[in-house]
């Protein structure tokens, strides 16, 4: 089985400010068939959360309004429990700290290719952990 055969009944989220990366990763993802849904702020992905659970969230750092950090912390309690992965052009080992400590499971620094997230994706999925994460999706 492929990886995006694994993620295709999976609801994928990613906030990202800049509309060239929001686009070319749903082209990317929605090419393989995949569902995601690309939003330019974390304010907008917490109203939707509180509708639409998704199982995989991909959240830039600096973000207008709040940063990617302070969106998962904030959406802990919102949602089920989904897969987080941080994407950053300003990686440091405090960032990496409270990224950790906002339960971010994985760190990407900028500038990224698609394939970039698919491989981490991959790689995540295949943790015990993060399956347990993800079980219920579809």
């Amino acid at each position: 089985m492929t990886f995006f055969e694994k993620i295709k009944n999976l609801h994928l989220l990613l906030i990202d400010d800049d509309e060239w990366i929001r686009d070319s990763m749903r082209l990317f993802f929605e090419s393989e068939g995949c569902d995601l849904v690309a939003l330019e702020t974390a304010e907008q992905a917490m109203e939707l959360i509180k509708k639409q659970p998704f199982d995989i969230i991909i959240a830039d750092f600096r973000l207008p309004g709040i940063n990617g950090i302070e969106f998962f912390k904030r959406t802990r309690e919102l949602s089920r429990p989904s897969l987080k992965v941080l994407i950053t052009a300003y990686m440091s080992k405090a960032v990496a700290a409270e990224a950790k400590q906002a339960g971010v499971h994985d760190l990407i620094e900028k500038p990224f290719r698609p394939e970039t997230i698919e491989k981490s994706l991959a790689r995540l999925l295949a943790r015990p952990f993060c399956r347990d994460s993800t079980k219920n999706a579809g």
